[in-house]
């Protein structure tokens, strides 16, 4: 009898089906497994073996072959050891084959039996169900996160000995449940607001500006002036999450491994990625040998924030041009090429030179850097990637009168509020191009559809242009943050002060940088 079970195994972001089966013949003791698996997917048989042993289970001496369907797609996956070991007991007939039919197994065994959490139980139970799963079978840990996708029943299990007798249905495991209505109540829901900022209110017009038309910033002040807490607010007005939103941003994290911290399985909140300056390339934007998302994926839908930005390699800052260029990394090996998706908002900030204090009118803290030290420090980002981010702004020092005072200006709710609204104007404006849904996306022929300036607009562009030799790239970044503040006021033409504005955000590349 040939033991046939369904199973899943991540493929990037997504989860591809397998076959599974198991033949046995003769009277001496063997297993190979067959169907392209890695070294690491022929080791489990050991593993598998004794999982059954331990379980109670009788293996008849025979030579048992496994084979691991489609065979031209590389397999490298722990989830593969709770099939295998049904298909084996499929096999020798100790579970039923019809007993799985139309169902999806997954799960990875120690050697007692028992069951591990596994990675990726989100993109696999939206896979089963594309595929006409009925029944998806997996650890009891990742139960709640794969619930959360309606129209499949999510069994979670214990150990082997647990899904041989559902199997057979000595069992009864009633499908896993989760509330989706107090999902969404948790959705979008913060530790922190804006409103704890004192002072700073240039800066965080800037970040209602970058968040309404979703753009990249930086900020740029001495030590201690409060742009990490300005960053780490930033998600609190950004627009709502969606429960797609949610889900696609989950999936990610899951096949990352990050999702079992999550309550309810699901990322109830924009995501904020915070990697240190030490970090590889690989790990920026994703890799390995069996390609995983990076930190640039890992934010999609929500913020990056590099803190200290001149302190990363030059070469790791240089990989970040195509996903805020394109909204996503392709990463190509010679085994296979996967496309993450990377659409986030960049914040980073950095001090004006090494000691931080350069330009600060700060008491007892004067600048001590040599001129050539501080040209070092700056050039470390570069001139390419200073234009791909839309929005420069200096954070002074935070005075005393504004320590001392109460919190005053706007809490997150609030421009929120106004984000939302701006957001909805541009969501409206871009209906039927698919993909697009702020300013940021615009390409260069929606620019002169939607950014089209009156004389004095175009006379202070083109003083600023000559004047400051801005390049092309930031001529049209210029434009899309114009059109944010205008979207911010309910305008539906650009004027000359949205113009300036915009402009004000680009001179301190110039006053930095040259």
């Amino acid at each position: 009898m040939v033991g046939n079970v369904f199973t899943y195994a991540t493929l990037g972001i997504d989860a591809l089906q397998l076959n599974v089966e198991c033949d046995t013949y003769g009277s001496a003791y063997g297993v190979t497994i067959v169907g392209m698996a890695t070294r690491a997917v022929q080791e489990s048989k050991e593993r598998i073996f004794a999982a059954l042993r331990n379980s109670g289970v009788h293996i008849p001496t025979r030579f048992y072959t496994i084979n691991l369907a489609p065979a031209d797609v590389k397999k490298d996956s722990a989830t593969l050891d709770l099939p295998v070991a049904i298909s084996v007991l499929q096999a020798i007939e100790a579970v039923p084959i019809s007993s799985t039919k139309n169902i999806a197994i997954v799960g990875e065994l120690s050697l007692d039996g028992n069951l591990r959490p596994i990675n990726g139980s989100l993109p696999i139970a939206i896979s089963a169900k594309r595929d006409g799963m009925d029944v998806l079978i997996l650890p009891i840990e990742n139960a709640e996160e794969a619930a959360i996708i309606d129209g499949i029943e999510v069994i979670g299990v214990t150990s082997i000995k647990e899904t041989m007798g559902y199997l057979r249905g000595e069992y009864h495991i009633p499908p896993t449940q989760v509330d989706r209505d107090r999902i969404f109540d948790v959705l979008n829901t913060f530790g922190v607001d804006l409103h704890d900022v004192k002072g700073q209110y240039q800066v965080k017009r800037a970040l209602e500006v970058a968040a309404a038309g979703g753009h990249n910033l930086m900020m740029i002040g001495p030590p201690g002036s409060g742009k990490t807490m300005l960053a780490r607010r930033v998600p609190t007005i950004l627009p709502e999450l969606s429960m797609d939103e949610a889900l696609e941003a989950t999936k990610i994290h899951s096949v990352a491994g990050y999702s079992r911290n999550f309550k309810n399985g699901i990322l109830t909140a924009r995501p904020f990625r915070a990697p240190h300056h030490s970090c590889s390339d690989i790990a920026l934007v994703g890799g390995g040998a069996f390609p995983k998302p990076g930190e640039v994926s890992l934010a999609h839908r929500g913020v990056l924030f590099l803190d200290e930005l001149p302190e990363f390699k030059r070469g790791v800052l240089e990989v970040l041009r195509q996903p805020l260029e394109d909204g996503m990394v392709t990463i190509s090996r010679a085994a296979t090429s996967l496309t993450f998706p990377a659409e986030f908002m960049l914040i980073a900030s950095m001090n004006p030179c090494p000691c931080g204090y350069f330009g600060a009118k700060i008491p007892n803290h004067q600048c001590t850097c040599e001129f050539g030290a501080i040209q070092r420090y700056r050039s470390k980002v570069s001139g390419p990637l200073l234009d791909r981010i839309d929005i420069h702004v200096e954070v002074p020092a935070v005075t005393y009168a504004d320590l001392s005072s109460l919190p005053a200006g706007d809490n997150s709710a609030q421009v929120r509020a106004r984000v939302n609204k701006a957001r909805s104007i541009q969501l409206e404006r871009f209906k039927g191009n698919e993909g697009i849904y702020c300013n940021s996306q615009m390409s260069s022929r929606m620019l002169r559809k939607y950014c089209v300036m009156d004389k004095d607009s175009q006379a202070l562009m083109e003083d600023a242009i000559d004047r400051l030799g801005f390049s092309a790239r930031v001529f049209d970044r210029i434009l899309k943050v114009s059109r944010t503040i205008a979207d911010l006021e309910g305008l539906k033409d650009i004027k000359a002060e949205h113009i300036s504005e915009a402009i004000q955000y680009r001179s301190l590349d110039r006053k930095y940088w040259n």
